[in-house]
């Protein structure tokens, strides 16, 4: 009993500890991952040594890792990534094979590493970056399904899957005359695995949650949920490859069926859960005197991975085609050093690749270089707006955001150009159409950019931002600009380079917060909305309406507040038709 006792107080501790750490760390803007890191310092066996027992935390945090993946698996799509699928396969490797070699080659040569097998093993921890920590960052800002989130996520899932082979391979590295073995073996246990995977996703998954869900009963559904998870995990861990592989791959195989939704509602909350756990063991493995003593070369070797890595990035994503901002988004943000890099460590430092002093400096490094992702997300807009006022620069990347598909009147006039299809854009678009106005869409969906073909919507397929895009859309010529994109950095840089080649544009945008609002309408946007403020106010109206408020009082209410939040007396919600001449004005 005294045991059990044991197990409940560390599982309360470590849980209650990381509860107070993720709120510190949200309240100063940071990742509530890092929360959980410096909680598990503070509480482990280098701190105030709170646990009886931090193996047996360490055991549950692989149940955390478990289910990291698995519901990063479930929010997953196959067609998503069939869209960015070249970049997310040989770019990745392409980002892998480099950091490697690179790394390799310099810790070598420089005697940082004694020998080629710790050089290549560093190059693969170093690799790797986390998609936990870009995955909350991109969430936080409202950047999940912008080109960049989603180049980004195409590589760091592609590095997950290959986390298998690479655990796979690492014992060979002792062993360097049996590398070539060890790989072809777990390319052949990767592959047979992930057919039989294919298999059950296609005839045993989709059978067996149908006959769960009809139960009605969320205890068996819930159940079944995890048993599948956990199962396929332990399967792949058996084989040699990973558990993370495992349950990735169980969550796609749940991911396109209609009961998805459901599974993920209820396995967030234990994903959350146990994903702090191995959070904070990895915390409980750092040794704050030694990151005081090597605090310089441990920030020295930050400074080189965050911007070394950001230097292989972005010209891999630029060779696949996308834009200058695309790539250096991207570039700043996967330039950290990922959370299954702690596992290969902790598998190096078991096999006598790395000495326990190297294995702590890692740790230490990918631990800050942790903290400063969203610091680094917040730089790189920055970066491509400066950038692009340089004319060196700007001449040199102008041609890479040329559009790929187009289906543009020949003579296009007075057309409304609308950068972003989503659910605004395509609002505007299905409006203005109606009414007869002639519009050109701007979307890099390609799944968007299908639909309207089917809907025989004038479009081009590229980056709005792109000033070659804009002049392809003939912007000079347009009676009006609608910016309806999510990501901020890219709207104000369509507003900067439409307003730069149309001066007298009539452009509306979208804002995210009030301070977005301010700094669009400076920027010379004519009328600048923020939707969700829009869709409250609206949600409001009708609720003092019902209550039995006049409507006369209600609009007059509703006018004070918008012109509060937009600060200026001539903004007034956005227009869709009145700027515009009338259709037969315009035949006239």
């Amino acid at each position: 009993m005294a045991i059990e006792h044991g197990i409940v107080l560390d599982f309360a501790t470590v849980l209650g500890t990381s509860a107070i750490g993720g709120y510190i760390a949200h309240k100063l803007r940071q990742p509530v991952i890092l929360g959980y890191l410096v909680t598990g310092l503070i509480i482990g066996p280098f701190g105030l040594q709170l646990l009886s027992d931090a193996a047996q935390t360490e055991a549950l945090a692989e149940i955390g890792v478990a289910f990291l993946l698995f519901a990063l698996g479930m929010e997953f799509s196959l067609s998503e990534l069939g869209r960015v699928r070249k970049i997310a396969i040989e770019g990745s490797l392409l980002q892998l094979g480099l950091t490697t070699a690179i790394v390799a080659a310099a810790t070598t040569l420089t005697g940082w590493a004694k020998d080629l097998p710790e050089g290549v093993f560093l190059g693969v921890v170093l690799a790797l970056s986390s998609t936990a920590v870009v995955l909350k960052t991109l969430s936080d800002r409202g950047e999940t399904n912008t080109p960049h989130g989603q180049v980004m996520l195409a590589i760091l899932i592609a590095q997950d899957l290959g986390l298998g082979l690479m655990l796979a391979v690492l014992p060979a590295l002792s062993e360097p005359e049996g590398l070539g073995k060890a790989l072809v073996i777990a390319v052949l246990k990767a592959s047979a695995f992930l057919g039989a995977a294919i298999l059950a996703g296609k005839w045993l998954v989709p059978r067996l949650m149908s006959a769960v869900a009809a139960t009605e009963s969320n205890e068996i559904f819930l159940l079944t949920t995890i048993a599948w998870c956990l199962g396929v995990a332990f399967v792949t861990a058996e084989l040699g490859l990973s558990i993370e592989m495992g349950a990735f791959v169980a969550g796609v195989t749940i991911a396109e069926l209609d009961q998805a939704d459901q599974a993920l509602s209820k396995i967030v909350p234990l994903r959350d859960t146990f994903a702090s756990l191995f959070f904070a063991s990895i915390g409980m493995l750092i040794d704050p005197h030694l990151l005081i003593e090597e605090i310089f070369p441990i920030l020295g070797l930050v400074l080189l991975v965050m911007i070394g890595k950001a230097a292989i990035v972005t010209p891999i994503v630029l060779r696949f085609g996308y834009s200058f901002k695309t790539a250096v988004f991207a570039g700043f943000g996967i330039n950290q050093i990922g959370e299954f890099s702690f596992i290969l460590a902790a598998q190096g430092l078991a096999m006598g690749l790395i000495d326990k002093k190297l294995y702590l400096l890692l740790l230490g490094t990918t631990a800050i270089a942790l903290m400063l992702t969203p610091l680094s997300l917040t730089i790189a807009p920055r970066i491509v707006e400066r950038a692009g006022r340089w004319p060196i620069i700007a001449k040199y990347f102008s041609g890479l955001g040329e559009p790929q598909l187009t289906s543009m009147p020949d003579e296009l006039t007075d057309q409304v150009v609308v950068a972003g299809y989503g659910r605004i854009g395509s609002t505007i678009v299905k409006v203005l159409r109606d009414q007869g106005y002639p519009v050109l869409v701007i979307d890099n969906s390609e799944a968007v950019i299908n639909k309207l073909r089917e809907e025989k919507i004038p479009y081009l397929f590229g980056d709005a931002d792109s000033e070659l895009v804009l002049e392809k859309a003939k912007i000079d010529r347009a009676k009006a600009l609608a910016i309806a994109l999510p990501d901020p950095a890219s709207t104000r840089l369509v507003l900067q380079h439409a307003l730069k080649i149309a001066p007298d544009l009539d452009a509306i945008a979208r804002a995210r917060d009030s301070a977005e609002i301010d700094r669009l309408t400076r920027m010379g946007a004519k009328e600048v909305v923020q939707p969700e403020f829009e869709a409250a106010l609206e949600l409001t109206s009708h609720l003092l309406m019902t209550l039995g408020k006049p409507e006369d009082f209600v609009h007059q209410l509703t006018s004070d507040i918008r012109q509060d939040r937009y600060g200026n007396d001539e903004q007034q919600p956005v227009r869709l038709v009145d700027p515009l001449p009338k259709p037969q004005e315009m035949a006239a």
